[in-house]
């Protein structure tokens, strides 16, 4: 039996069949089948069902999949135990991302770019996605760090923030639009959107919960017209009078001299926040936790905050501190 046998039978399960395991494995779906069914000669038992159009784990394959598992988590933790006295990083790191999350504040390719730089033997996976579901994924234990917009005024339990951006929510619209000529210098009430076609980002995002929490307050619902997961799509719908954007501040995606025209939300206000979250309990690998370390000696914004009644509860998270790369 080896390792490498019992990391392709748990590729296959997790991914539910060998193309997309051998896929995952950089190695030929043939070689992958034949290596498993080498082990499960040597076991004398059928670990996984071949007979439908999906694999299925046997009898025999649920009872050795928390023991193949457990085995090639003991083998990564020896690797990563030698790297830590070589101050070599192995492994791989899963990064969410919320579209525009960081905007023109934050660089996260030139960031990554260096990172790797620092650790060339460091796979990192980015991915995007809404932060309904990176919350969700974090939890889950399929992220280990996430650039997200919460979509509630505190952390789900299980996870801390550490907020990098807080801005106020802004109204983008054309020149000519009814609404400046309800503004007050910079700003408009809350009110003013009332009935009127909103251009927003979709459910399940920071934004957008935010919007709809002061809507709420202010007791009406947003009638949304058009969504789109990029603040620059959101503006150039808003240029062509379809509607008024609603989007952070300073993120209405066209030049200081271009056609839009923000107004900040007010009475009541509401604000776009972007934390970099993870789980309360740290990041489990070495790998992990250094790029927290690095974004957080990069990003901007306060110590963490966990939900009340978890790990930190009370009381500040410490910062994490950097290290050097």
């Amino acid at each position: 039996m080896e390792l490498r046998q019992l990391r392709y039978f748990v590729t296959v399960v997790d991914e539910g069949g060998f193309t997309r395991a051998a896929a995952r494995l950089h190695l030929a779906q043939p070689g992958v089948s034949a290596q498993i069914r080498q082990l499960e000669r040597e076991l004398g038992q059928p670990l996984l069902d071949r007979s439908h159009r999906s694999v299925t784990l046997t009898e025999a394959g649920r009872a050795v999949l928390p023991y193949a598992r457990a085995a090639l988590a003991a083998a990564d933790a020896v690797r990563q135990t030698v790297d830590a006295y070589t101050g070599l990083l192995r492994g791989r790191v899963s990064l969410g991302l919320v579209s525009g999350a960081t905007g023109h504040a934050f660089d996260i390719a030139a960031f990554l770019a260096d990172f790797h730089d620092a650790h060339p033997a460091l796979e990192i996976a980015l991915t995007e996605d809404s932060s309904e579901r990176m919350q969700s994924a974090l939890l889950a234990g399929e992220l280990d760090l996430a650039l997200l917009g919460p979509t509630d005024e505190v952390p789900p339990p299980g996870l801390t923030f550490r907020t990098v951006l807080d801005v106020p929510l802004a109204a983008a619209v054309a020149p000519g639009d009814p609404l400046l000529a309800q503004a007050d210098r910079a700003t408009v009430p809350l009110a003013g959107l009332r009935d009127r076609p909103l251009i927003c980002l979709p459910r399940g995002t920071g934004v957008r919960a935010a919007l709809e929490r002061a809507c709420a307050q202010a007791g009406f619902r947003p009638r949304v017209a058009f969504e789109a997961t990029a603040p620059a799509v959101l503006a150039q719908l808003a240029t062509r009078g379809l509607g008024v954007a609603v989007l952070p501040a300073g993120e209405d995606g066209s030049a200081p001299d271009g056609p839009l025209r923000t107004l900040t939300l007010v009475d009541p206000g509401a604000r776009a926040r972007v934390a970099l979250a993870w789980r309360a309990t740290g990041p489990a690998s070495p790998a992990a936790r250094a790029l927290l370390d690095s974004l957080c000696a990069v990003l901007p914004g306060p110590v963490p905050v966990t939900e009340p009644g978890g790990a930190g509860s009370g009381t500040a998270v410490p910062p994490v501190r950097a290290r050097r790369a």
